[in-house]
């Protein structure tokens, strides 16, 4: 995102969610670790999609999906980025085939609720296996 939270104090970045240690030293890195990062970022926004979002209209989802770039995606993904795009387009999430587990069908608020819970799991990840006890 070019703007880390980490600057201003944030054990884990609010943008991209790698902890501040990690981006100190992310150009030191192998391209496998930085991978291996990537993948346990991943994980953990797949788990969130998976649990928030469910596809209502099969037939609705598997249109919206059918652009070049969703295509080589996973499911969630899929939905991700789907969830983003009506988002920028300020569409529902109805339209897309999709459903929230809150009560909301607005995409750019389910948006925001998955990034925030993304956020909230790295945190817990970083202070159950980083956190120094005092």
């Amino acid at each position: 995102m070019g703007i880390c939270s980490t600057t201003y104090g944030d054990l884990v970045c609010r943008g991209c969610k790698r902890f501040a240690h990690e981006i100190v030293q992310w150009n030191g890195y192998e391209a496998h670790q930085q991978q291996q990062i990537w993948s346990r970022l991943q994980s953990l926004r797949d788990e969130v999609v998976e649990h928030t979002l469910s596809v209502i209209d099969e037939a609705t989802y598997d249109k919206q999906i059918q652009t070049p770039h969703l295509q080589n995606l996973t499911a969630m993904e899929q939905r991700y980025e789907l969830v983003r795009h009506l988002a920028i387009r300020n569409v529902p999430l109805s339209a897309g085939g999709l459903q929230a587990s809150t009560a909301t069908n607005d995409a750019l608020e389910t948006l925001q609720s998955i990034d925030s819970e993304v956020y909230r799991r790295s945190l817990a990840h970083y202070e159950r296996n980083f956190k120094i006890p005092l």
